[in-house]
């Protein structure tokens, strides 16, 4: 099967024609995508989630899989952490160990990706690989999409904590924090102005902890 392999990405990498199919016809270089692709994960070492993508990757391009796998995916978030009053945003794994892969699911597509370095095997029930459903894709690929265009800002707030207001027209303002809403990323804080105090709801990327 190795031996296979090996020739089926000479072949490949060479340019040389590949051999018509079972009903006589050959395969064209820009083929429409292919509609019978389903997202499944793929469990992989630890740490290696980057070179199991860029090895899969490479897996593609040399057995000619264009049409069979597509998109390779490790679902990220971005996240924003505030140190010295300075804002760093750096990217962080949803499901460290597991890497999704868009795939035509046969037996050849998944020799090639479960012989793929590092890859340790497929997400599923039993022997069979289980493609993700609809509902799923969209919390977890979507996820990936919406988390990069709003990263996460990687700070916890508590009751009673105090925190100036960093933006906005409350901006230099102290206050106490009354309210948190984790899945919101937002904060309820009571703000004296006037000699009166007053809630004022702001994001987190809004305030800065008093030390």
């Amino acid at each position: 099967m190795q031996d296979e392999e090996k020739n089926e990405a000479a072949a490949s990498a060479t340019g040389e024609a590949q051999p018509p199919a079972a009903d006589g016809t050959t395969a064209t270089a820009e083929a429409p995508k292919n509609p019978n692709m389903k997202w499944y994960i793929i469990h992989s070492y630890s740490g290696f989630e980057r070179k199991v993508k860029e090895s899969l990757e490479s897996r593609v391009a040399a057995f000619g899989l264009q049409e069979k796998i597509g998109k390779v995916l490790i679902p990220t978030e971005s996240v924003t952490e505030v140190r010295g009053g300075k804002k760093y945003t750096s990217e962080r794994m949803f499901y460290p160990g597991y890497v999704l892969v868009e795939m035509d699911m046969d037996d050849h597509v998944w020799h090639v990706v479960k012989s793929t370095p590092r890859v340790t095997g497929f997400v599923g029930t039993g022997q069979q690989p289980t493609p993700l459903s609809d509902e799923e894709v969209q919390h977890i690929v979507y996820k990936v999409a919406d988390s990069r265009e709003k990263p996460k800002l990687k700070v916890k707030f508590e009751k009673q904590e105090s925190v100036r207001i960093t933006e906005g027209p409350f901006a230099s303002f102290t206050g106490i924090v009354d309210e948190v809403n984790e899945d919101r990323e937002t904060l309820k804080v009571m703000v004296t102005i006037f000699g009166r105090s007053t809630p004022v709801e702001l994001e987190f990327n809004q305030v800065e902890k008093v030390a």
